[in-house]
This record gives structure tokens, C-alpha cells and sequence, in this order.
């Protein structure tokens, strides 16, 4: 595939751009992230959003962005620079990523025991649980579903996040290779690989036995492991270094995935997975991801 330019890399003091989008940003705080960044320049950018050129990460800034966010105000630190057309393969996880429910919960809800499995979810993605425990603990309480809930799960249930098309036609005409890298199931992932457009599709295959979930799946289990593993085969395979992948996710079970790219996104995320990511979406829909790069 043709060279891509390399993207920036930061030196130890050089500034940044500072994004910050979502809504209008009040002037008092506006002077004080001035005063606090020693940025030259801020650039309004429509819709609400705004770029501060020649920004520097401080101590002070740090003491600023609870007040950012109480505005419910999303930002970001980039390399100046930075092009969406730089990078050459962005991967998803799937579940409150780029879709808003966890397709487990929804179909433990036909059984009628959401209760019981979400409580095992939210254990995993906060990471007090190992993935594959948690996933054959939430399985095994669906053994004996009717499989044709599936269909009623994707079609009464599934929606996709706000601004995942949006994001999507983004990074599909700025040339990237997309993938859905899941700890899910297939019957959804390779749905929304073809309705998409996606070029790849990674995750769980339900065993399906007399028209009945056993409650196991096929093969091995796609855990956290395994989605960093594929990403990385990915990003090989296409001749990319790491720096040129993007990886978004919200859960633990996604934190060695994003480790495995050059710029990590923790979408509406886990307090854990926020906190290791290059960049978190708190309040803003996955499109808010295209406003970080310059044109």
C-alpha cells in the first residue's frame, strides 16, 4: 500500500493543540485555560468547537478540567499537525462503543435474567472480573434461549451511538480500514460489518444447538487478549505502524486493544479506561472523534 506520512510525534516540551467541543465555552473559563496553557491562538471551529494552537498540558490546566467538564465539555490534547489521513486502520469495540447496549444484556432479557447478567457485565468491564469467567457465568444462564431472539435483539434493540455513521463515513473517505473487534457475538458484528461497510469483523460465535443457545460458545472465547492480538495482525497485515491505528472502546476488556494503537479513544467509558486513553468522548457522539484532526 502507498507510504503514509509519518504523524507527529511530540518532543518533551512541545506544545499542543487543545480541543475542546460540545457546547459554548463560557469566557471566564476560556481566559483562565489561556492563562493556564499559555496557548497563542484560539480558533472557533463550527459547530462548537474550538482549537487553541500552541497549548502546554500543566498543572495548572489539570486543575481546570473538572470545571471543563462540569460544562459537560469535551477536550483534547493533539499533536499539531495531525491528519485523519495519516492514520490506516481504526478499530471499535462494539458493545456501548459502536452501539449503545451490551447485546448479552438484551438477550439475557428474553430469559429473564438481565438482573443477574448485567450485574456480571458491569463487574467485567470495570475489570473486577476476568472477561472469560464473566462470559461463561453470563452464558450459562442463557442456555436453552430460543436463538430467534437474536433477531429480535438487533432489529427491536440495537441502535448505534450517536455519531458512529457520521465517524464512519469520516475515516472511510480519508482512506482508513475499519474493524469490529468484540468480545460480542458474530450474528451482530458481521450484521453491522455488512449494513457499514466495515472491512473486518472479529468476536464470539454462539453455539446454537435445536434452535437453542447452549449456553457456550464456538472455539475460543474473544477476550481482551485476543482483540489486542487481532488488531495487531491487522495492523501488520496492512503494512501500518502503530502509530498510524486508532483503537476506541469503553471497558477493561479493552485496555490491551487500545494499548496496541497509536491513539487510543475511550468512548463514554469505564473511570479505568479513560484514564490510560490518549483522548476521552465523555459527552459528545463518536464524530466528535473527527474534530481532533486538521483538514
Amino acid at each position: 500500500m502507498p507510504c503514509r506520512p509519518r504523524v507527529p510525534v511530540p518532543t518533551e516540551n512541545q506544545t499542543m493543540n487543545l480541543i475542546i467541543q460540545g457546547g459554548a465555552l463560557p469566557t471566564f473559563l476560556l481566559d483562565r485555560i489561556l492563562t493556564a496553557t499559555g496557548a497563542s491562538t484560539v480558533e472557533p471551529l463550527p459547530p462548537q468547537v474550538v482549537r487553541l494552537r500552541n497549548a502546554s498540558r500543566t498543572p495548572e490546566f489539570a486543575a481546570l478540567a473538572p470545571l471543563i467538564e462540569a460544562e459537560k465539555l469535551d477536550w483534547a490534547f493533539v499533536e499539531p499537525g495531525r491528519k485523519l489521513s495519516d492514520f490506516g486502520l481504526i478499530c471499535f469495540d462494539m458493545d456501548s462503543t459502536l452501539i449503545t447496549i451490551e447485546c448479552i444484556d438484551e438477550l439475557a432479557d428474553f430469559a429473564g435474567k438481565k438482573h443477574e447478567v448485567s450485574e456480571v457485565t458491569e463487574a467485567a468491564m470495570r475489570g473486577e472480573i476476568d472477561y472469560r469467567e464473566s462470559l461463561r457465568r453470563r452464558l450459562a444462564l442463557m442456555a436453552g434461549l430460543d436463538a430467534r431472539v437474536l433477531a429480535r435483539v438487533f432489529g427491536e434493540r440495537l441502535l448505534l451511538s450517536d455519531g458512529a455513521r457520521e465517524l464512519l463515513e469520516g475515516v472511510q473517505n480519508a482512506g482508513l480500514r475499519t474493524a469490529i473487534l468484540s468480545g460480542g457475538f458474530t450474528y451482530f458484528t458481521e450484521r453491522l460489518r455488512i449494513e457499514l461497510g466495515f472491512d473486518f469483523a472479529t468476536s464470539n460465535e454462539l453455539e446454537i444447538a435445536g434452535g437453542k443457545l447452549t449456553g457456550r460458545v464456538v472455539g475460543d472465547i474473544v477476550d481482551a487478549a485476543a482483540k489486542a492480538h487481532h488488531l495487531a495482525r491487522l495492523r501488520d497485515e496492512l503494512g501500518l505502524r502503530k502509530d498510524q491505528v486508532i483503537a476506541v472502546g469503553d471497558g477493561a476488556n479493552d485496555l490491551l486493544m487500545m494499548a496496541e494503537s497509536g491513539l487510543s479513544v475511550a468512548f463514554h467509558a469505564k473511570p479505568a479506561t479513560r484514564a490510560k486513553a490518549d483522548v476521552a468522548i465523555n459527552f459528545g457522539g463518536l464524530d466528535a472523534l473527527l474534530n481532533l484532526f486538521e483538514r
